[in-house]
């Protein structure tokens, strides 16, 4: 017998928590049975389309989140949340009796997950509660702070969130602790299963930093992976002691510049946020955690409860707590908002010392003469303050100094800078303010909100016919109507609920001039509909003129394949201005790839079909969805500056099945055509003349088994009729991906 597949596999494992600040390792072996993912490890990750299935939510279809929580007593609610503040329990009595540090850290780390390279990650869908997060070191003990809501949420029910709740509770232990928030909107989702889609890193041990550093050995030169904002596996942002452990400001200043600027926040902001949130509360580090902390709660034996980082060093609690290995507060008054925190930093001078648990800090320095901070167990004990690297670089930073000093002259300008960048931390992935719920929602629409002017008119159905004669008339093809009003709706991502087709940001910088939008031929678009749009004897938005324009695309393509359908338009687009875009941040939102027209950036070393999943699952898309799309796609001609390759048919314009009827066709043969592999050719099988050309992001479809069985499904006889409403179908949803008011 070949025992190779009885070798143990190093994959996850639960040996890692036994220390929250030094690196855990990761080790398991195969058990129950080796799964597809073991034989085949480098198989097409398809599972990221079948993420939160309505089947796998509780609440059912039919839950409409938004008035379920407008129905909820706000006032009562928030309430409750305040009372908790101080409402100490004897099995996590809270530091300085009151939670809200504790509960300020929760929020935060719900947050800030969240990065701009691909919108993932944040507060939106409370996937605090579920590994790996949920067990990340950085993490630790905030299993506690989620217990300590859950008779709250058990209250309320399904009439608030997780996710919600988790975000409230950070702001009403800012507000009870004397600190103004500058608002709270409502509106976030839970889900009800990991987020298998999010790429973390890939290493295997906790801290860890190899891999999205590419093993460089000078920190001060190397640059993180993208899309990565943390500096190491398990981290939210930096490692507190500095860059890989040494206690380096000025290498802290290039981490923290990085990992906040990946959550897009300026210098500024970065300072406010540091700050602020280090007024209040304190680090644990207690005693050695490699002798006294056990599993993290995904670990954790099953009669913990899902508790996990069980401490066993005197009480466990209190100032016997470990969490970071970090020990003390910033400030002399933790539960209390004020500008001390400057004060402590820039007033004294500082040196490096260790914590109980051994990890690096900074202390005031003797001649300093600095006040005390209180125990968080004992009113009448007194410890030193504290600083971790992460705050010596405000110090060190000449761009951080110069902020810290005007905060520290300024406290209201701290204050407000503070609120509003706690506000933005909060809430940068929830998409516009029109879904935003409840009564403390700010008037103020914010440039990071991506605002976008309502539209007053309402087209009558007599309207909308005039409009769709005049783009049939108006000499653009087919390809160019759908090729456009994709490169406008497709920049849509679920993840932060970001881009799309409203707004008609395409016609603005910086959209209109990335390659995949091929500039030149969508200037001569744009140029086309802006005439119609003049001429029309009414008023229509270029947003709204696009998308209907893709829809004739699309209605005059099935009609010469032999369908008279309609498809539906929603109308009710506004169109952002240039002013109204930030140009830096709509960057992030340029596709590595586009797998649906055909597009990869040059010298890209991730597989085309890795792209299109990717891209896929952004857009909220499912296995068939995708599927059908390619092939919509391909057989209208909506390739990146007219590609052929994928455009399995003589009858470009025309919405057939022929893209699946001939990547199904045993009589052609695929080869590829450069050493690569990123580009084939199909010839006959019989005479060796050339029929077709192709990507890794069409073969993809006929190579995977399970991206086979769907194509069968519209590449059969009978399958074309399918194929045309399945489109349909799935283009409307891209259209319409980012109209939340039809939702």
């Amino acid at each position: 017998m070949d025992n190779k597949n009885t070798e143990t596999f190093e994959l996850n494992n639960n040996d890692a928590s036994q220390c929250p600040f030094l690196s855990g390792k990761q080790e398991a072996v195969a058990g129950g049975g080796v799964k597809n993912r073991d034989w085949w490890p480098n198989e097409l990750k398809l599972n990221i389309l079948r993420q939160h299935a309505s089947k796998n939510d509780p609440l059912g279809d039919d839950f409409d989140y938004a008035e379920a929580f407008k129905s909820v007593n706000f006032s009562e609610l928030k309430q409750d949340v305040l009372n908790l503040m101080t409402d100490s329990q004897d099995w996590w009595p809270a530091d300085y009796g009151h939670y809200g540090g504790f509960m300020i850290r929760m929020a935060w780390h719900s947050a800030g997950t969240y990065r701009v390279g691909d919108g993932r990650g944040g507060a939106g869908t409370g996937n605090q509660r579920f590994a790996p997060i949920n067990s990340w070191p950085d993490n630790g003990n905030l299993d506690k702070a989620r217990l300590l809501l859950w008779p709250i949420k058990q209250k309320y029910g399904r009439k608030v969130s997780w996710a919600d709740l988790m975000i409230l509770a950070g702001n009403c232990a800012l507000e009870s602790m004397g600190f103004p928030t500058f608002g709270f909107a409502g509106g976030r989702e839970d889900i009800w299963e990991p987020e298998q889609d999010v790429y973390w890193g890939s290493e295997t041990e906790w801290g860890a930093n190899e891999e999205r550093y590419g093993n460089s050995d000078n920190y001060n030169e190397r640059d993180l992976e993208d899309p990565l904002a943390a500096v190491m596996m398990g981290w939210i942002y930096v490692n507190p002691e500095g860059p890989d452990g040494k206690p380096d400001p000025m290498g802290s200043a290039k981490d923290v510049r990085e990992t906040f600027g990946r959550m897009a926040m300026n210098d500024e902001e970065t300072v406010a946020l540091v700050a602020g949130g280090h007024t209040f509360g304190k680090a644990h580090g207690a005693a050695d955690p490699n002798e006294y902390v056990g599993v993290e709660p995904h670990g954790s034996p099953i009669e913990d409860m899902s508790m996990g980082w069980k401490n066993s060093f005197n009480s466990g609690v209190l100032d016997d707590v470990i969490t970071s290995g970090i020990e003390g507060a910033w400030t002399p008054h933790p539960t209390r908002w004020d500008n001390e925190y400057f004060d402590v930093l820039l007033n004294n001078e500082w040196e490096l010392v260790k914590s109980p648990a051994g990890a690096h800090q900074w202390t005031p320095t003797a001649d300093s003469n600095a006040p005390m901070a209180p125990k968080a167990g004992d009113a009448n004990g007194r410890q030193a303050l504290m600083m971790t690297t992460a705050d010596i670089a405000l110090k060190t930073d000449p761009a951080y100094l110069e902020i810290s000093k005007r905060f520290h002259k300024d406290h209201k300008a701290f204050e407000d800078a503070f609120a509003r960048a706690w506000y933005k931390l909060t809430h940068r992935d929830m998409g516009p303010i029109d879904r935003y719920l409840g009564p403390e929602v700010p008037s103020e629409e914010l440039i990071w909100q991506d605002p976008i002017p309502k539209v007053d008119y309402n087209l009558s159905d007599a309207d909308i016919s005039s409009l769709k004669q005049m783009l049939m008339d108006s000499g653009l093809s087919i390809s160019e109507l759908v090729r456009t009003a994709w490169a406008s709706a497709s920049t849509y991502r679920n993840s932060d609920k970001r881009g799309g087709a409203n707004g008609a940001r395409l016609r603005l910088e910086p959209q209109r001039s990335w390659k995949v939008n091929n500039p030149e031929e969508l200037d001569k678009v744009l140029k086309v509909l802006s005439d119609i749009q003049s001429k029309f004897d009414g008023t229509i938005s270029m947003a709204d003129l696009i998308v209907l324009a893709g829809t004739v695309g699309v209605e005059e393509a099935a009609k010469k394949a032999g369908h008279n359908i309609s498809v539906p338009f929603s109308q009710g687009r506004g169109d952002a201005s240039q002013e109204q875009t930030d140009i830096e941040q709509f960057n992030y939102l340029k596709p590595l790839g586009d797998g649906f027209r055909n597009y990869q950036n040059a010298n890209m070393d991730i597989k085309a079909e890795d792209l299109l999943i990717d891209k896929a699952n952004l857009m909220s898309l499912s296995i068939p969805e995708m599927t059908v799309l390619v092939g919509g796609m391909r057989v209208l001609g909506a390739n990146y500056d007219g590609s052929r390759h994928g455009v399995f048919t003589d009858n470009v314009g025309s919405l057939t099945n022929d893209f699946f009827k001939n990547l199904l066709d045993l009589s052609i043969t695929w080869k590829a055509a450069t050493s690569e592999e990123k580009e084939f050719i199909g010839r006959d099988r019989k005479t060796g003349a050339m029929k077709f050309s192709a990507t890794r992001a069409d073969l993809i479809f006929g190579s995977n088994s399970e991206l086979r069985a769907v194509c069968e499904v519209y590449g059969a006889n009978d399958g074309e009729e399918k194929f045309v409403k399945d489109f349909v179908s799935a283009w409307t949803k891209v259209m319409n991906a980012d109209r939340f008011d039809l939702k």
